[in-house]
């Protein structure tokens, strides 16, 4: 499998996967038109993609959704609270509620704790590869610990430093509970802690997601995962406005 993270972070979030000839994107936030650039410099043609994989409904995750699916009828994999709630008239759509199969990947969908109707992270297997997405959640529930054990890649979340956050004078107190709480994003430390559980001696990439552009910086978020002793693999960090390498599980 190859994964390219093609924009992450609180104006829009979108990665693509790929396997032989079957490609997928998971959410589809920033533009139509910012994801068509990034897919061809992929050579990639948007035409191709098999399905759009939905996390949940923000806007940061589903801006792109109405334009490039009106334009290349790309199928969309969604829950059925996340279909009420994104009010969006989709030409061609999925509910997925357990395990599916798309061409050579298997998507394993476990739910997450965000503030709205449903969210999901996924595992996406093929052969003896595999990847772990999940953003936007306040927790990991530990019933899914044996589920994303020991992956070949991580996309994790790493949002915020909780000492930049709380001294941050621009952000209102119940607006830091909200990403501090239970349904709202994982910090730093958070993100280290589970990762220290989850990765084992088959996982060689981990790429931290969705960082805060105001209360977070990329050295922080390494340097807290490092701390933690996880050194042994490819960390990266996800950017907003620029696509990560193609990197080959």
């Amino acid at each position: 499998m190859k994964v390219s993270v093609l924009s992450s972070g609180s104006k829009g979030n979108s990665c693509f996967i790929k396997e032989n000839d079957t490609e997928i994107l998971i959410d589809l936030g920033t533009t139509s038109s910012y994801i068509e650039k990034n897919l061809e410099s992929l050579n990639t043609n948007p035409k191709n993609i098999k399905a759009i994989i939905l996390t949940h409904t923000h806007v940061d995750h589903t801006n792109a959704l109405k334009v490039f699916t009106k334009k290349y009828n790309t199928k969309v994999y969604l829950t059925k609270p996340m279909y009420k709630e994104l009010n969006i008239n989709l030409p061609n759509y999925e509910f997925i509620d357990k395990e599916i199969n798309i061409e050579n990947l298997k998507i394993i969908p476990f739910k997450t704790s965000h503030d709205v109707a449903d969210s999901n992270g996924y595992v996406i297997e093929s052969k003896d590869k595999s990847i772990v997405y999940v953003t936007d959640t306040g927790y990991i529930n530990v019933k899914n610990y044996d589920l994303l054990k020991n992956r070949d890649l991580y996309v994790f979340e790493s949002n915020h430093d909780i000492n930049l956050l709380m001294e941050n004078p621009k952000y209102p107190y119940h607006i830091k509970q909200r990403i501090l709480g239970d349904k709202g994003h994982l910090s730093n430390n958070d993100s280290s802690t589970y990762l220290k559980k989850l990765a084992g001696n088959k996982t060689k990439h981990i790429v931290l997601a969705h960082l805060s552009e105001e209360n977070n910086t990329e050295e922080l978020a390494i340097k807290t995962l490092k701390d933690k002793n996880i050194s042994d693999c490819e960390i990266l960090v996800a950017k907003q406005n620029e696509k990560t390498e193609l990197i080959e599980v």
